[in-house]
């Protein structure tokens, strides 16, 4: 491992989370903000479903391990609402268990240290029309609905104010966008550049809010090797070097 030691920030889910560094995904976006604040680390597993997740928890996060991250962002949902496939193979998982399942997932994250904080995302909507359009033919005939990702949607929600952990609801978050339907998806179901940046707005808010210490808010850490040097590029006053560490300039939102 590389040093200093920064606290790390674990996206945790199926493929909207390992997908969440392509076309502008909001991983790539949240690693961008907290570059020289946090570490942000991608356990994304494409096509996974609640069932998978805890299967691996203990790999993916040891109680023992000697360093344990500061924030786990959990995504599992629009897998697992799929409908049923008459052979019993594939990813759905009934709402029951769902529940169930994401709820030994936070039991397990809340237990690894005293500040590793949670937020769960909840099934954002979709697409139908450009899903049924874009679907491979390597695929037997898929069932997926709004419908069921605000049921999965709704349920998430209502565990997490249950185990007391922060939620964002990204069912309606993202239908907030009047042009949601063709600009929030590459496909029908990912995430775009403009869904991603709603998932980011929603994220920084939460930890912008929260009570928690420390803050896990970007403007509210410390920057790594902030300060001067005589190395630093040099102002316009000929004498005196300028402090870079914490320009945003660059950035084309300004993020809060």
């Amino acid at each position: 491992m590389v040093g200093p030691n920064r606290p790390q920030i674990v996206l945790f889910g199926s493929s909207i989370v390992q997908m969440s560094y392509s076309h502008g995904g909001w991983g790539s976006i949240l690693s961008d903000i907290y570059s020289r604040k946090a570490d942000i680390i991608l356990r994304g597993y494409y096509g996974w479903n609640s069932r998978r997740a805890i299967e691996v928890l203990d790999q993916i996060f040891p109680k023992d391990a000697s360093v344990q991250p500061s924030l786990v962002i959990v995504y599992f949902g629009g897998n697992d609402s799929m409908g049923p496939h008459s052979s019993g193979l594939g990813p759905h998982v009934p709402l029951p268990e769902y529940v169930e399942n994401m709820r030994k997932i936070a039991i397990h994250l809340k237990s690894l240290s005293d500040t590793t904080r949670i937020i769960f995302l909840s099934s954002p909507p979709l697409n139908e029309v450009y899903l049924r359009e874009n679907q491979s033919a390597a695929l037997s005939p898929l069932i997926r609905t709004n419908e069921l990702c605000r049921e999965y949607s709704e349920a998430c929600i209502s565990l997490c104010h249950e185990e007391g952990v922060k939620v964002i609801d990204l069912w309606t978050a993202i239908q907030q966008k009047d042009d949601w339907l063709t600009a929030c998806f590459t496909d029908g179901l990912h995430l775009s550049a403009e869904g991603s940046k709603i998932v980011v707005q929603e994220i920084l808010k939460v930890l912008k809010e929260a009570d928690w210490t420390p803050s896990l808010h970007w403007k509210s850490m410390p920057t790594e090797f902030a300060g001067g040097s005589p190395y630093n590029l040099v102002g316009a006053d000929g004498k005196s070097t300028l402090d870079p560490s914490d320009w945003t300039f660059y950035r084309e939102i300004k993020w809060d």
